[in-house]
């Protein structure tokens, strides 16, 4: 299980606020993922464990999944203040 400590990480990290940047971030954690698993080839349970992590996660639509934004979910209310913009 020592390469989970590399891979759970991938999930904490925050999908940005602004819509333009989902793509560039969504392919930008993906590229991510398949050179890790290419190149430190985790084990199979490990791989197992993340995936299905990363299934719940993109399932439930708490909206942390990078890989596509769930319709229902909505962004926070600061998104949309344009005090915030450039911080």
């Amino acid at each position: 299980m020592y390469c989970l400590q590399w891979l759970l990480p991938v999930l904490l990290i925050p999908k940005p606020l602004n819509p333009a940047l989902w793509f560039s971030h969504s392919m930008f954690m993906g590229f991510y993922l398949l050179s890790f698993l290419l190149e430190r080839k985790p084990c199979t349970i490990c791989a197992l464990v993340f995936l299905a992590a990363l299934f719940l996660i993109c399932y439930s639509c708490w909206g942390n999944c990078f890989l596509y934004h769930c319709t229902g979910s909505h962004l926070p209310e600061s998104a949309h203040d344009p005090s915030i913009v450039g911080t």
